[in-house]
């Protein structure tokens, strides 16, 4: 009778084993998946702003030194391949193009010019998508690293080098500032 226990026992530590590698695959499957998806979208915001500096070369052409930091900094972007390498590009990205955006505010033709409002509405639309995208990462990365850590399955996770994921951070300029509110 005890040997039925011990074996019982056994068999459940297994299947309780089992239960947790197969998590730990998930997830990282999940957190391969959810990076892709910012993949793409990154890829879809470095494809639209070409255009984006095209327009505004013809109303700015004495602001080169900004049209050509945006140029540089995409480039910088879409050549990143890892998660902290795409993160401190998309950051000098993004500042880069609060500094065009900044330009195009000095020039009321651009501003109204219909094909610089659609790339805008089209560049607001993706850094949206990529927004999304961004928190889902991040919540995947989230549960995958709280497996990895937590016990029992960290010593799963450490058996079969399971590791933690890196979580995708942008900083917007425009959510850090301090709104301005006037009487």
């Amino acid at each position: 009778m005890a040997v039925l226990i011990i074996i019982g026992v056994l068999v459940l530590i297994v299947l309780y084993a089992v239960s947790i590698y197969n998590r730990l695959v998930k997830l990282k499957n999940l957190v391969q998946e959810a990076w892709s998806s910012i993949d793409v979208m990154l890829k879809k915001r470095h494809d639209l702003i070409p255009n984006l500096v095209e327009t505004v070369k013809g109303y700015a052409t004495h602001e080169k030194e900004t049209l050509e930091n945006v140029t540089k900094a995409r480039k910088l972007a879409a050549g990143a391949n890892t998660v902290e390498g795409k993160e401190a590009a998309e950051k000098s990205l993004n500042q880069a193009m609060v500094n065009l955006f900044a330009v195009a505010e000095q020039y009321p033709d651009l501003k109204a010019n219909t094909n610089f409002q659609q790339l805008q509405a089209e560049l607001s639309s993706i850094e949206n998508d990529i927004e999304k995208s961004r928190r889902y990462y991040n919540g995947t990365a989230r549960e995958n690293n709280t497996l990895v850590e937590s016990f029992p399955s960290n010593v799963i996770a450490n058996m079969y080098k399971f590791e933690k994921a890196k979580f995708f951070e942008l900083d917007n300029i425009a959510e850090r500032a301090v709104p301005t509110i006037k009487f």
